[in-house]
């Protein structure tokens, strides 16, 4: 039996759950990964997870939080430049499930609604008949993301929790992505509809960076980052608006998540409809 095995299958290891997933206990580790002091375990690190580190830009690293989030070289994540086209926002592991009456039902993983997601009856609703796209992004993936697209966008939404980890142990025992912090954005596009686009904390991540509040989103651009742990970003589309890739649909409704990379199609817009513009207020 694994740690995580333990922490989420056992009596005694529920115990200590309650401690590990505070946010308080990820706000003391990433101080210290975020100090020189701790810079010995990028080697290591890097080794581990056998990360290519002729890809990214290194000159700057002081700690191991400024290689976790280390910026990748420029042009090797091409964004696909058509509006018409859904793009993945980040490097990660991707599911995808039809929202049926505010519910999400992943294969092998916990229920949960999008109204303990969003903690918003009408937004909810609106999101009912679309997509809802979960990217898991593992400790050796890029934790840098962008927009799907280009449009008006809504502030930032945070919603406080607690941190457990999004690897399946998890997923299969708790509501993860109802219970963690958690903050999201809604983007008003010409193409692809209003999207949801929310970033998930994990175990030990301290921090969700998002660069910019209300405003305008680029297609492309970065929004922000993850510093230290596994993270997760979701996608959630308006009912007629989108058509996800059906090889993506068919590895999600099997229980397997497709690799993808930041940039790359995932799906494209179906014939265009009115746009709802108050739901970005």
């Amino acid at each position: 039996m694994d740690m995580l095995d333990f922490l989420y299958h056992t009596i005694p290891g529920r115990m200590l759950l309650k401690p590990l997933t505070a946010p308080a206990l990820s706000k003391l580790c990433g101080r210290f990964l975020d100090s020189s002091l701790s810079h010995f375990l990028v080697r290591p690190f890097i080794q581990t997870n056998n990360i290519r580190i002729e890809d990214y830009e290194t000159d700057h690293i002081r700690s191991f939080n400024d290689f976790f989030s280390r910026k990748i070289r420029e042009g090797l994540r091409p964004v696909d430049p058509d509006p018409k086209h859904l793009i993945a926002p980040c490097d990660g592991l991707l599911s995808v499930w039809k929202i049926e009456k505010d519910t999400v039902l992943p294969v092998k993983q916990s229920s949960y609604t999008l109204t303990s997601l969003l903690r918003s009856h009408k937004l909810a609703r609106h999101y009912e008949g679309g997509y809802c796209l979960v990217f898991r992004l593992c400790v050796n993936h890029y934790h840098r993301y962008c927009y799907v697209d280009s449009g008006a966008k809504s502030r930032n939404r945070r919603i406080p929790g607690v941190l457990h980890t999004v690897r399946p142990v998890a997923l299969a025992s708790r509501p993860v992505f109802t219970e963690n912090s958690r903050e999201y954005t809604l983007i008003r596009t010409d193409q692809l509809g209003t999207i949801v686009q929310m970033e998930v904390g994990a175990m030990l991540v301290g921090r969700i960076v998002n660069h910019e509040g209300k405003g305008t989103a680029v297609r492309g651009s970065e929004k922000g980052f993850f510093q230290y742990g596994g993270s997760t970003i979701i996608l959630l589309t308006e009912p007629g608006k989108v058509q996800i890739d059906p090889a993506i649909l068919k590895n999600s409704s099997t229980g397997n998540e497709t690799p993808v990379k930041l940039g790359e199609v995932i799906g494209h817009a179906k014939a265009n409809e009115p746009v709802d513009t108050e739901i970005c207020n």
